[in-house]
């Protein structure tokens, strides 16, 4: 499922999974990304390695060694 920090988690859930297991999932980035929301369009700040869309409740999550890679936030599901 993930090799470190080069492996691949697949999808959102999966990302969310894994650092919700690692106890990751409350840990603040390292540095804030304000994001645009796949679901409902509205930009959001991301201030947790998970975070949820305060518009819609879509659930977002990052690996702590991708975080100065925005493109590797990956959407969970809404309330997942």
């Amino acid at each position: 499922m993930h090799e470190g920090c080069t492996g691949s988690f697949g999808d959102g859930k999966a990302v969310v999974d894994k650092i919700r297991m690692m106890g990751f999932n409350t840990r603040p980035m390292p540095q804030p990304i304000t994001i645009e929301c796949i679901e409902c369009k509205e930009d959001f700040e991301m201030t947790h390695l998970e975070t949820k869309c305060p518009h819609c409740g879509m659930v977002y999550g990052v690996t702590p060694c991708s975080t100065a890679y925005p493109d590797r936030i990956q959407a969970a599901g809404i309330d997942y």
